[in-house]
């Protein structure tokens, strides 16, 4: 039987790790090596590194640090940040790694989601849409670190991406990014009500109680969490955590009332 993956998302600026608020705000919480060391040790599920100043600033994908990366990982490693062509994608597999994500190529460049399927296959594919809600309660896609609006519906987007053969979609709130608050659930159910597609979710989580409740929710899903797992008290002090086995056990069969 399929269980929820409990994935750190890891981003990275100026080749160390920070994290946003909102998109914004960026606080430095360590060096990627170490951390992946230490997450390691905890036995987490999968772990997902984005490099956010690739796009940005127009960067081929940083190939030494993926490299130095996936040699340290022994938990399935996603990578996303400046993919654009299919040899790209070639290149970051062979390094070790197991999936690539794109994000505003998979929206200027929507035949790549297909070409990368048939190429290495659809369940290393994996589609990430940041969004944010519009005064109207609608929803768009944006990019750039979430300085860019496309104007794009993420669900009928997340139908496209399905039909082109990507093979995962994470659904990213901007709203919601950094405040721990818990997840954006609205969205959430738009997008899982219109897509078969495995799914992740970022964007809020501050406590374990918010993971229990996806679980609760949509049952089999990755749920993905960045200061969750970085940051500990109500000063964020940085400290790498997760979930101990048996913890984790417990959280993924509780009954939330």
């Amino acid at each position: 039987m399929l269980r929820p993956r409990l994935i750190p998302c890891l981003l990275v600026k100026d080749n160390g790790l920070v994290k946003s608020t909102q998109f914004k705000k960026y606080k430095y919480v360590g060096d990627p090596i170490n951390s992946v060391k230490i997450f390691n040790e905890k036995e987490v599920d999968e772990i997902m590194i984005i490099d956010i100043d690739a796009t940005v600033y127009n960067r081929p994908p940083n190939y030494r640090l993926i490299e130095s990366i996936a040699a340290e990982c022994r938990m399935p490693f996603c990578y996303g940040g400046g993919i654009k062509t299919i040899e790209q994608a070639q290149r970051i597999f062979s390094l070790g790694v197991e999936k690539i994500a794109i994000s505003h190529q998979a929206i200027v460049n929507p035949n790549i989601i297909s070409q990368l399927s048939v190429r290495v296959g659809s369940q290393s594919v994996v589609i990430i849409l940041d969004v944010k809600q519009h005064r109207n309660g609608n929803y768009e896609i944006w990019t750039h670190n979430g300085t860019k609006n496309t104007g794009i519906d993420p669900v009928q987007f997340s139908i496209e991406a399905e039909k082109n053969g990507a093979g995962e979609i994470v659904i990213n709130s901007i709203d919601n990014d950094g405040l721990m608050k818990g997840y954006d659930l609205n969205i959430i159910d738009q997008v899982r009500s219109v897509t078969n597609l495995p799914m992740t979710v970022l964007g809020g989580a501050g406590s374990l109680k918010d993971i229990a409740m996806l679980v609760e929710k949509y049952s089999i899903m990755g749920i993905a969490a960045g200061s969750l797992f970085v940051f500990k008290g109500i000063f964020k002090a940085v400290l790498i955590n997760y979930p101990s086995r048996i913890d984790k056990e417990a959280l993924i069969n509780i009954q939330i009332t």
